[in-house]
């Protein structure tokens, strides 16, 4: 298989790229108007030259003239709110994906490649009509009975979860600080939209992202306080700072224990 992907440098579609990358002729990102789209596109941009793949930015200017969402320039708020079809109705661009499968199938069909590549999973499926398994079966239909090489649309990922794809993007080396998720398209991620607590929910364990709010127990539970590496080395780190002092420094006085009722809070190391 030689194929296009649509890559918009999120967690999702970046796994892909490294789980497909062998097949991949060019990886396709859509600048469409989104609030986050520059960020998405840096990301894209920084992986596909570490994989020495082809990458294309193509312009859909007129869906941010034309059309009305949450997630464009100029739209309303981003919900702050968990990600569910109530909360999330207003982030939805009418018909995005079926634009951009048209445009990566007619460009998949003159550059003579025979499939695009899509990472939707099954955490859309409520929100996003276009990200459905019936409408990928559907494209998948139309784009090989209208382009003469039968141009297929391949989505791997469409019946899994988000965990499940971020734990095969760490098998596959994926740099997750090189991936970027929030739909308010700050520097650093919100840590408080839907799309944030969907990622924080992905990445538990092993997430390097910083955020910029968090509530106390995501802090804990993530190890999100400050920027860092993965859990494991930040705890090793840690035991061998904690070694250098002991061995270096001299005895300290005895401590009394603390009277009952008196508490201290714990913040994590990284």
């Amino acid at each position: 298989m030689k194929a296009i992907l649509i890559y918009s440098g999120g967690l999702d579609s970046t796994t892909l790229l490294h789980e497909y990358k062998d097949s991949i002729a060019l990886a396709v990102s859509f600048d469409y108007g989104s609030k986050h789209n520059a960020r998405e596109i840096a990301c894209a941009s920084q992986n596909c030259s570490l994989l020495g793949i082809p990458h294309k930015v193509i312009s859909l200017e007129f869906i941010g003239k034309y059309f009305k969402s949450s997630l464009l320039e100029g739209g309303e708020e981003i919900p702050d709110a968990v990600y569910a079809d109530e909360n999330m109705r207003s982030t939805v661009v009418p018909f995005r994906n079926g634009i951009m499968l048209a445009v990566a199938t007619g460009l998949a069909e003159d550059l003579g490649l025979d499939a695009v590549l899509i990472a939707n999973h099954s955490g859309d499926h409520d929100i996003y009509p276009d990200c459905r398994p019936e409408f990928i079966d559907a494209f998948d239909a139309a784009a090989a009975a209208g382009t003469y090489n039968g141009v297929r649309i391949v989505s791997p990922y469409c019946n899994l979860t988000k965990r499940d794809i971020a734990l095969r993007g760490l098998e596959a080396g994926v740099d997750f600080t090189r991936t970027y998720s929030c739909y308010k398209g700050g520097e650093h991620h919100c840590g408080i939209c839907a799309t944030c607590r969907e990622r924080k929910e992905a990445l538990a364990g092993f997430d390097p992202t910083i955020y910029n709010e968090s509530p106390l127990g995501d802090a804990h539970r993530h190890h999100n306080l400050r920027p860092c590496q993965p859990v494991c080395a930040c705890r090793r780190k840690a035991q061998r700072r904690r070694r250098a002092f002991r061995e270096t420094s001299p005895r300290l006085p005895f401590i009394p224990p603390r009277p009952p009722g008196h508490f201290r809070v714990c913040v994590p190391l990284c």
